[in-house]
C-alpha cells in the first residue's frame, strides 16, 4: 500500500467534506511549503474562518519521512494536535478532516493581523515599547503547548501573529510532535534553519528545550533587530555556525539593553540545553520581571 493510500485510509471512516460546497473562499491569505491558507466563510456555521488545505503529495512525503524516523509509532496529524489546544495565545482550530478530493484540511479562527517576522523585518514602529509584552505572550502560549505534552519544533517569528488589539498567537503546528520517548529519540533535522537547536542539527535526542532555543533566537531577533549569528543563505553553513560559532552578544549589538535582559537573551540561545533557561514558563516569568519593559 502506498504512503498516500495509508494517509487516505486514516480518514476513511470519517465523513468527507466537499470544501467547495461547505466554504466560500474569500481570498488566499498565505501559502507555505505544505499548504494553502484561505480566508473563507463557513456556510455551515456562518462564521469567517481560516481554511488550511494541505498539499496531498507533500503531506504524503512528510508522512513517509515520519515513518522512516519513528517506525510504527502513530504520529498525530497537524489537525489531531491542533484541535486539542485551547489558549488565548495559540490559534484555535475548530475542526479538521479530509475533503472529497483526499486533501487534509483544518478550519481555524481567522486572525486579523501581521506576522511578527514582518514587524521585525520592516523595523515597524509599532514594535516600540511592546517587544517584551509580545514575547511574554508568545512564551505563555508555548508554555501551554508544552504542558499539553507537545513540542512545536518550528518556533520562529514567521509562526507568530500579532492582532490589531496587541494579542500574539502561535500558529502552524505542522511539525509538532508529542513529547514522549518515542518522539524524542534522534530523527530528522526538522525546522527553520536559522532557529534550529544545535542538538537537533546534530541528530541527538531532543526534548522541549529545542523550542526554548528557537524562542531564544526569536526573542534576540525581536529585541536586537537581527539574528544572533551572521545570516547566510546556505542551510548547511548556517547549521555549522549554530554548532561551532558563539553568538554575537546582544548588548554589544544593542548597548542600551539592561544587563538582566542581555543575560536572559543569551541564556535562551545557549548551545547546550542544560545551560538554557530551564523552561519556557520561567522565560515568560523572567520577561515580566525585567525592570525595564518598554523596549
Amino acid at each position: 500500500m502506498s504512503v498516500l493510500s495509508k494517509l487516505t485510509n486514516l480518514f476513511a471512516a470519517g465523513n468527507r467534506v466537499d470544501l467547495d460546497k461547505r466554504f466560500q473562499r474569500i481570498r488566499p491569505v498565505g501559502q507555505g511549503s505544505m499548504s494553502k491558507l484561505f480566508q473563507a466563510r463557513d456556510l455551515k456555521t456562518g462564521r469567517t474562518v481560516a481554511l488550511k488545505v494541505l498539499d496531498m503529495a507533500k503531506t504524503a512525503e512528510l508522512m513517509a519521512r515520519k515513518t522512516r524516523s519513528y517506525g510504527k509509532v502513530k504520529y498525530p496529524s497537524e489537525g489531531e494536535v491542533c484541535v486539542q489546544l485551547r489558549h488565548p495565545n495559540v490559534v484555535q482550530t475548530y475542526e479538521h478532516g479530509i475533503s472529497t478530493r483526499d486533501e487534509q484540511f483544518l478550519v481555524m479562527e481567522f486572525i486579523e493581523g501581521v506576522g511578527l517576522n514582518f514587524l521585525i523585518e520592516t523595523k515597524s514602529a509599532s514594535l516600540n515599547g511592546k517587544r517584551i509584552g509580545y514575547l511574554a505572550q508568545a512564551a505563555d502560549g508555548l508554555a501551554y503547548v508544552h504542558r499539553q505534552n507537545f513540542i512545536h519544533r518550528d518556533i520562529c517569528p514567521r509562526n507568530m501573529m500579532v492582532t490589531p488589539d496587541g494579542t500574539l498567537k502561535l500558529i502552524d503546528f505542522g511539525l509538532a510532535l508529542p513529547n514522549t520517548p518515542e518522539f524524542r529519540r534522534p530523527g530528522n533535522r526538522t525546522g527553520t534553519a536559522h532557529y534550529m537547536a544545535p542538538e537537533l542539527i546534530k541528530r541527538l535526542e531532543i526534548d522541549e528545550r529545542i523550542d526554548i532555543f528557537s524562542f531564544g533566537v526569536t526573542a534576540f531577533e525581536c529585541v536586537v533587530g537581527r539574528l544572533p549569528w551572521d545570516t547566510v543563505s546556505d542551510s548547511l553553513q548556517m547549521a555549522r555556525q549554530l554548532i561551532n560559532t558563539l553568538p554575537h552578544p546582544a548588548k554589544k549589538l544593542r548597548p542600551d539593553l539592561d544587563d538582566e535582559l542581555n543575560q536572559l537573551l543569551m541564556r535562551g540561545i545557549a548551545q547546550s540545553p542544560k545551560d538554557r533557561t530551564p523552561s519556557i514558563q520561567k522565560f515568560a516569568d523572567a520577561l515580566r520581571a525585567l525592570p525595564k519593559q518598554d523596549y
